[in-house]
Order: C-alpha cells, then sequence, then structure tokens
C-alpha cells in the first residue's frame, strides 16, 4: 500500500521494563538445553516484575507524545496491538490506553493479529487517516499506534512456549502524521502485508475447540500445535510459504516505493526479533538474494516483543539515527496466521 498523501512517522518509542530474564537461568532451571540457548542467541530478555501489558503501551506512547511535542488530545486514532492476556478477561485494552493518554477525542480500536499486530495496526491507521481529508485544529490527523505485552508465569513460559523464539516484555509506540511534515522523524513510503492462512493450524494443531483459556494445558504451548501440524503437514508447505511471502512484501513495498532491490537509497533491513537460528534459516539467505540492504538485528538483547517487533525497529532506527537523509530501510514482521509485513522508511533529505 502506498499512501494517497504524505504520511510520517513523528515519532516512535521502545519501552522495556527493567527486569532481566537471563537465559543461563533458563539452562540451569532445566528448561533449556544448552544447543538450544545457542540457537537462540538472546543473553537475556527484559521482564516485567509489576508491570501489566497496557502500562507499557501507554509508558511508550507518552514518551512518543513527548519526543513529538503533541498533545495526547489531538489524537484522531488509538490502535492498540497485542499477542497474550492483557491482564483482564473480558476488556478493551484499546480503551485503556486513550483513556490513561487523555487521548478523549481519539477512536479508540484494539487489533489482535498475533505478533503482526503492530504493523497491522500502522497499515489500517494510515488507510483511516488517509481516507478521511477532514483536518484537526492544527491542520493535520495524527494517530497512534501501540503495542503491549508480557509474557510471564503461570499461564506463559517465555523461554519455552515457542520454538526459536524467546518472549520478551516491552510496550511500544508510533506516532503518525498525514500529511507528513518536513521536521518528522521518518517518511513511510510503503506498506505492504501477505497472509497464507493455510498455516492457521499451526498454532492450533490437533486441539478441539475449548470453552475457556487453557483448558488444555496449564501454559500456552505452540511447540505442541507445531508438533502436530508438522506430524501432518511436514516442513515444506511452511518453508516455500515463507519464502514466497518474504520475497513478495518486498518486491511489491519497493515498488510502492518508487525503488527497486537494488536502489543505492536502500540502506538497511530491519529483521523480526526471532531467535538466531531462525534468522539464519528462514529470513537471512532469502533477504541476500533478494536486496542489497544490510541486515539489522536489534533484537539480541530484547527477544521477540510480541506485536511490538516492528514499532520496536522503527523506534531504534529514529534513535540510533541509522539512517542519513534520504536513506531507506525496510522494516519486518511476521506472525502466527501466518501473517508477513514490510514497511519501507526513509529519513527526511
Amino acid at each position: 500500500m502506498k499512501p494517497v498523501e504524505p504520511v510520517s512517522i513523528a515519532a516512535a518509542a521502545l519501552w522495556l521494563p527493567k527486569g532481566r530474564a537471563k537465559l543461563t537461568e533458563a539452562v540451569a532451571d532445566g528448561r533449556l538445553r544448552a544447543r538450544q540457548a545457542k540457537e537462540l542467541g538472546h543473553p537475556e530478555v527484559p521482564s516485567a516484575e509489576v508491570e501489566p501489558a497496557p502500562g507499557m503501551a501507554v509508558s511508550a506512547a507518552r514518551e512518543t507524545l513527548r519526543k513529538a511535542g503533541i498533545e495526547a488530545k489531538a489524537l484522531d486514532l488509538c490502535v492498540h496491538a497485542w499477542m497474550y492476556y492483557q491482564g483482564h478477561d473480558l476488556w478493551s485494552p484499546a480503551h485503556y490506553v486513550a483513556q490513561e493518554l487523555g487521548a478523549h477525542h481519539a477512536m479508540p480500536v484494539g487489533i489482535q493479529q498475533v505478533c503482526n499486530g503492530g504493523a497491522a495496526g500502522v497499515e489500517l491507521t494510515v488507510a483511516r487517516m488517509t481516507a478521511n481529508a477532514a483536518h484537526s485544529t492544527d491542520g493535520y490527523r495524527w494517530g497512534m499506534v501501540t503495542t503491549g505485552d508480557r509474557f510471564t508465569n503461570p499461564g506463559f513460559d517465555r523461554w519455552t512456549s515457542d520454538y526459536g523464539v524467546v518472549y520478551g516484555d516491552a510496550g511500544t509506540a508510533v506516532l503518525l502524521r498525514a500529511p507528513a511534515a518536513p521536521e518528522d522523524a521518518l517518511r513511510l513510503r510503503s506498506i505492504v502485508t501477505m497472509a497464507a492462512s493455510e498455516l492457521e493450524s499451526m498454532h492450533r494443531g490437533a486441539d478441539p475447540f475449548a470453552a475457556a483459556a487453557r483448558t488444555h494445558r496449564p501454559r500456552v504451548d505452540m511447540r505442541a500445535t507445531k508438533r502436530a501440524y508438522l506430524h501432518e503437514h511436514g516442513h515444506d508447505q511452511f518453508i516455500r510459504a515463507n519464502e514466497n511471502a518474504i520475497r513478495t512484501i518486498v518486491d511489491e513495498a519497493l515498488r510502492d516505493a518508487g525503488m527497486g532491490p537494488r536502489d543505492p537509497r536502500l540502506r538497511y533491513a530491519v529483521l523480526p526479533r526471532f531467535g538466531l537460528k531462525t534468522l539464519q534459516e528462514f529470513w537471512l539467505p532469502i533477504l541476500a538474494d533478494t536486496v542489497d540492504a544490510e541486515p539489522l538485528d536489534y533484537g539480541r538483547s530484547t527477544g521477540h516483543l510480541g506485536a511490538g517487533d516492528a514499532a520496536a525497529g522503527l523506534a531504534e532506527l529514529i534513535h540510533s539515527r541509522a539512517l542519513r537523509p534520504g536513506e531507506a530501510a525496510l522494516v519486518f514482521s511476521a506472525g502466527a496466521g501466518f501473517t508477513w509485513s514490510c514497511l519501507v522508511v526513509q529519513a527526511p533529505d
């Protein structure tokens, strides 16, 4: 999708709790073998001791507003995405985020597209913002996209609930402006998403539908559902779908951005925050064959942030000033379903 008018990322933030869950402790406890620990490649990940998941999203959003010099009352849309439990059984965390920010004029919307939720939130926010030609009092339309996830016991083991991924706790926020302004941090040139719904059973497995959460097992166990899927379908279907999706979203996102795979402006490819072996087997070879862009792996010290990988990547691109004027980057996100997204962002000239 190419925005029908210039859209910018005015600011973005990654908020991490102070606690840390250490890989050595998981190995010492017998939850991981040494070989598995090496394949993951995360020495430690952020661990929220008391911070609720949507509370971390609020902290990230407040920081984002402060960086942009914008008051929450200017927001037209407040989108919140998440992967795991938000702290209450039947409740809208999106409305909580808007209330805590003081975004009383914004429409709160919740998105649960699992790990790709943050990228989906950006895409849907841009679509709504650019479809509405009316401007707010300051001449712009503003959209806030937040994510917040906390992966904790008793229902989730961040080290062993999945294959090839360690889950870290964090809040993220991205502030979008339409039309774009020259002082904004990044210009959003395009965003493309692709789905392969034939893979949905990788997270359903052979389990019957249940009447309540964690009926089948005391903890979330994506390993069990993936084993069931692989027993029935094997590995090839996922491998083909993953490669096709990555190539497709890169090609379409660059085309919509008016760039090619060897464009000299294209400097970085910001990877999803998966384990080292997963990136080396399923992402890096495909990207090396597809684009001339240096891979950026910001996830070694954070792990996978649930719905927040893409937003966190944007925040770290901005914070590190990684892009020189005119340079561009691909920012990736992927998650269960399966769904893949690629954003093309460019630093202002």
